[in-house]
């Protein structure tokens, strides 16, 4: 049986990668430009995290694999579709070691090319049930509705972390949408897959709500820590770390609202106090979370090699990104 997560994200990818590069054969051709064929190698590859623990969800119940693996695909379209669509809104140059889509076929096209691959997610879960097809059309919406309000620029991101309210944005609900709604989905969808009561569903929902949050602050742990050794952070570096900042350190808000008003860069000797503290309450918050996490199983995961997985899951997932974090460090150095 499998000793952890990646080991049994190991055994499940192949068949992952295979349905989903299948459907994304499909979705291209059906298209039938010859840019975005060339281009599909930017949608294959990758971690696949969610449509795996979707799957591991599914089997630690009694599910079948088969059962599991065309909602994993509508995952991890969902996932690839919003990546397509935040290169182009951040202007990365690429994705995974490519090019990124709308550098190869032009912002509109890979703009467009995302809302095809989100309305095939929400086709191929309608043609499996209602209730499949609830779940990702409200997670896409929610999604949307958390891009849609973020700030378009380095200034206005700062303006709106410092604006009205105790912490200005709201860090809980920019985690929850940003990366917590879609590890939710997945393991809601991996419950309905293995035909559960709907109040274990939403148990299971939580859990992928809490890994997701946790994954989210990790991401953001570890940009706090590389932000400690630089000497100083210009604007757009500040905007990336407000919204943790202010959330973890609120008396970090009279030195943020000084750099945006003389909009200049803040030394280290003034921000890494504040830098260290954020980082030692982000640590302490991300395992309360994986705390919550497992605390929703209580119960509801049957005995046994797959509910012991399911238990450790979101440890042994977090562990990869760091693990994948460390590796991207070292290739840059």
């Amino acid at each position: 049986m499998f000793a952890d997560f990646q080991e049994y994200a190991a055994g499940v990818k192949p068949a992952l990668d295979a349905a989903f590069d299948q459907r994304v054969i499909h979705l291209l051709g059906e298209i039938g430009s010859r840019p975005e064929m060339a281009a599909g190698r930017c949608l294959t590859g990758g971690k696949k995290i969610r449509g795996i623990l979707l799957c591991l969800v599914t089997t630690a119940l009694g599910g079948r694999l088969e059962a599991a693996l065309p909602r994993a695909v509508a995952v991890e379209l969902i996932q690839a579709a919003t990546l397509i669509h935040d290169d182009f809104v951040d202007q990365h140059p690429s994705r995974r070691l490519q090019p990124a889509l709308w550098t190869l076929v032009g912002a509109r096209r890979a703009v467009l090319l995302g809302d095809v691959i989100f309305s095939s997610a929400i086709h191929m879960m309608s043609e499996l049930g209602r209730r499949d097809c609830e779940i990702v059309s409200k997670a896409i919406a929610d999604l949307a509705r958390g891009a849609w309000h973020e700030p378009l620029d380095a200034g206005a991101l700062l303006a709106a972390c410092l604006g009205p309210g105790e912490n200005g944005l709201d860090y809980e609900r920019i985690i929850a949408l940003k990366t917590g709604i879609l590890f939710a989905a997945a393991c809601e969808l991996g419950a309905l897959a293995a035909v559960v009561p709907v109040a274990l569903q939403r148990s299971w929902r939580r859990y992928g709500q809490k890994i997701g949050e946790a994954y989210q602050i990790t991401d953001d742990l570890q940009e706090m820590t590389g932000a400690i050794g630089r000497e100083a952070q210009n604007l757009d570096q500040l905007a990336d770390l407000a919204p943790a900042l202010l959330y973890f350190v609120p008396q970090s808000r009279d030195l943020l609202r000084r750099a945006l008003l003389a909009e200049t860069a803040v030394a280290a000797r003034e921000l890494s106090p504040y830098l260290l503290q954020a980082r030692a309450a982000m640590a302490a918050e991300r395992e309360r979370r994986l705390i919550a996490a497992v605390a929703e199983l209580e119960g509801m995961v049957p005995e046994g090699p797959l509910g012991r997985l399911a238990r450790r899951a979101p440890r042994d997932l977090l562990d990869m990104f760091d693990a994948e974090a460390v590796r991207a460090r070292n290739c840059t150095v």
